[in-house]
């Protein structure tokens, strides 16, 4: 079930301490403050902050703080995977029994966290996508065992920031809740690009092929947002028998056509992201 209850932020009790804040962690930081969360609450570790994060300073936010903070109510962990092994184990000062670690870096297993955390840490690990920077992201989320409903809620409340949140009982699914969602605006952004090549092949002028690829798309996801209806029904809705829509869903639809490629290119991804799981 999606959660899209954030209104609870502007009585966020604690210290929320976000360790890196390049592209998604400042997306889920613009989020956080937006909804009303106090600036003074936050803590952001970022050796590499770039001018909004800087300015953020001027509001309250504490920016790599030297002196001694205490125990955070929650931790995000934003950093890039390769930097984990020397980051996580820096953050044992901010935690004790009751703090929640949410990471959102791909491919960093639970267990991996947990080797590298003080023992009994409660942690959510989260595999946000790229439509978070303008709050329409989509994040799955698992916990781990020392996980409390309330620290549950505190993590589907800090992900709804940036969008919907939903959550699965087996870390075994985020590989290919990676390879759906994590990389799917990819494919999005792909479809877009040979929408628009396939535009100027059929005789249009680039600007306004690239012009009607992107508005298409962009209208027609937001239909399919606020349709009640399945993506399959909306499809056939389109779709006059005998028409040109359904001269193109023969080619799309037919042996070897995007159906079977997408399946192919999903399962290549989930087979990708439990390499590097490893």
């Amino acid at each position: 079930m999606a959660i899209r209850n954030v209104k609870w932020l502007g009585e966020f009790r604690g210290t929320l301490v976000l360790v890196g804040a390049g592209k998604m962690g400042s997306a889920m930081l613009d989020g956080w403050l937006v909804r009303g969360l106090d600036p003074k609450k936050i803590i952001v570790i970022e050796p590499e902050p770039v001018k909004a994060v800087k300015a953020l300073a001027r509001r309250g936010v504490k920016l790599n703080p030297k002196d001694k903070v205490g125990v955070a109510s929650a931790i995000v962990i934003a950093v890039k995977p390769q930097s984990a092994p020397e980051a996580l184990p820096q953050l044992a000062r901010y935690i004790d029994k009751a703090t929640l670690v949410l990471s959102i870096m791909a491919g960093r297993t639970v267990g991996f966290l947990e080797k590298l955390l003080p023992a009994g840490t409660a942690i959510v690990r989260a595999m946000p996508n790229t439509p978070a920077a303008i709050g329409r992201g989509i994040s799955v989320a698992v916990a781990n065992a020392k996980i409390s409903k309330r620290q549950r809620k505190q993590a589907s409340d800090l992900l709804a920031a940036i969008g919907k949140v939903e959550w699965v009982p087996d870390e075994a699914l985020m590989d290919a809740v990676t390879a759906l969602s994590g990389s799917g605006p990819a494919y999005i952004f792909l479809l877009a690009e040979c929408m628009t090549r396939a535009g100027v092949a059929a005789g249009l002028p680039p600007e306004l092929a690239t012009r009607l690829a992107r508005e298409t798309i962009a209208g027609s996801a937001e239909l399919l947002h606020r349709s009640d209806l399945d993506a399959a029904t909306l499809r056939q809705n389109v779709t006059s028998p005998g028409g040109t829509t359904a001269a193109a869903l023969e080619v799309l639809m037919g042996p070897g056509g995007f159906d079977q490629l997408l399946t192919r290119a999903i399962a290549a991804a989930t087979r990708r992201s439990r390499d590097l799981a490893g």
